[in-house]
């Protein structure tokens, strides 16, 4: 193919009117329901979303809805609030803490934690995160615990992978919890869940099984980050949540999604996976983006790795005549 920088880029209009006549159909003639309920975050994904969905079946038929719980990001109301100025639709919040308390969410991540860092306690932050720029280097993904003081003092040691395991799989009871609430929200109205999973998320695994990857309908799972970044433009979501680093909303500390686990920014990883997705040179990637091949294969090797090592998360459940199926073929 003719590959520049530019060939990634999809004509937003023609998008817009697709997208818009899909919800359309899915929901009354596949769904047969009434209307909508939409997660919010003050983030450009779910933001285009709403937009998407109000265009589709009318304000009046969609439900916002704010997740909060004790360690989310404040920055969230400010940003949803800009964006309801722009899309006016009904929206209200759950705040999730008491329940991912029952479910000891907390206490099972603070508990694995404090086996790297004993003194960590409730007056520090944490995250976790990966060595940055993935261009740079092959090597598998090492995860690193962060912790941060009440002082702004940082401790980092690298994460052993019991303590990432109990770790994240504490930390997932926020994407499954929020996943309960929309659809009990959306049960007691007959209507949908839209979700709001991208391609970078969906197809590198960066969702929680049965969490946020948990929807009736996904209407921009096939669009790179940068294409969501188009949408964004043409439908006048605020500036503010355009420029808005992308979060996971996840640990306590604030956190990107890049350094949690793209680790590229998506203006450089996107053409890169599209390049090669298209079957673009290496050379020819590296060339039209500045880069060496050598970096330009690094971050592909990464893109193969993720999206092997995350398989399990995109499989159906299994029943015996489909794993008849893979035994036998």
């Amino acid at each position: 193919m003719n590959f520049d920088r530019n060939s990634i880029l999809i004509n937003p209009k023609e998008e817009v009117d697709r997208i818009v006549e899909a919800i359309k159909y899915s929901v009354h003639n596949i769904f047969k329901k009434k209307g909508a309920v939409i997660g919010v975050s003050g983030g450009v994904d779910s933001s285009v979303v709403l937009a998407l969905t109000a265009r589709a079946l009318g304000n009046d038929k969609i439900l916002a809805v704010m997740l909060p719980e004790k360690e989310s990001s404040l920055d969230n109301i400010t940003f949803v609030k800009k964006l309801l100025e722009k899309v006016k639709v009904k929206c209200i919040t759950e705040d999730l803490t008491d329940a991912l308390t029952g479910f000891g969410c907390y206490k099972r991540r603070d508990n694995a934690v404090k086996e790297i860092f004993f003194e960590y306690d409730i007056t520090y932050k944490m995250k976790i995160t990966l060595p940055a720029d993935n261009a740079e280097t092959n090597n598998l993904n090492f995860f690193y615990l962060e912790i941060i003081s009440a002082e702004g003092a940082i401790k980092k040691k690298r994460l052993p992978l019991k303590q990432y395991l109990e770790i994240v799989a504490a930390s997932n009871f926020k994407q499954r919890t929020r996943m309960s609430m929309l659809y009990y929200l959306a049960e007691v109205r007959n209507f949908v869940v839209i979700g709001t999973p991208n391609k970078n998320e969906h197809e590198q695994g960066f969702f929680v099984k049965y969490g946020d990857s948990g929807s009736d309908i996904r209407p921009i799972k096939h669009l790179y980050k940068t294409q969501i970044y188009q949408l964004a433009e043409y439908l006048e979501i605020p500036d503010v949540i355009i420029n808005r680093v992308p979060t996971s909303d996840t640990y306590s500390a604030d956190q990107s999604q890049e350094e949690f686990f793209f680790r590229l920014p998506f203006s450089i990883l996107d053409r890169i996976w599209f390049g090669w997705e298209n079957g673009v040179p290496y050379e020819k990637i590296a060339d039209i983006l500045g880069l060496s091949v050598k970096q330009v294969e690094n971050v592909i090797i990464d893109i193969k790795r993720k999206i092997s090592t995350t398989e399990y998360l995109r499989r159906e459940p299994l029943d015996i005549k489909s794993i008849e199926s893979e035994l036998h073929s």
